[in-house]
């Protein structure tokens, strides 16, 4: 019996190169979900304008005073740096020239 005769079959290329894929993106989901996000991908700015807008507008519309005229939100807009305001400061006060698409709410008032 000739034992160096035989040949044991090999992983493709293609299986190889899936696995290697594969093991880059689990290592780069456990980083992001372990040290954030906002750290393992820096560059990437996220606009978070939308999710203000309908929040100040949930607020008028259930006439809730805290939540449009002190809670404070944080605004990143993805041009400017990032800072805190509530709903009424942001169609009054210094960042209404920015034109963020937050409306006015009569309902509520905020001169209290």
């Amino acid at each position: 019996m000739n034992i160096s005769s035989k040949r044991g079959q090999g992983l493709s290329t293609n299986a190889i190169i899936l696995i290697i894929l594969g093991i880059i993106v689990l290592v780069v989901l456990v980083l992001g979900f372990t040290i954030g996000w906002n750290r393992l991908l820096p560059f990437v700015s996220s606009n978070n304008v939308e999710n203000i807008q309908t929040a100040c507008s949930t607020a008028c519309s259930t006439g809730n005073s805290y939540n449009y005229c002190t809670f404070p939100r944080e605004v990143n807009d993805g041009t400017n740096e990032k800072f805190i305001s509530s709903c009424y400061n942001l169609t009054q006060g210094e960042f209404a020239s920015r034109n963020y698409g937050i409306q006015e709410c009569p309902s509520v008032n905020c001169n209290q």
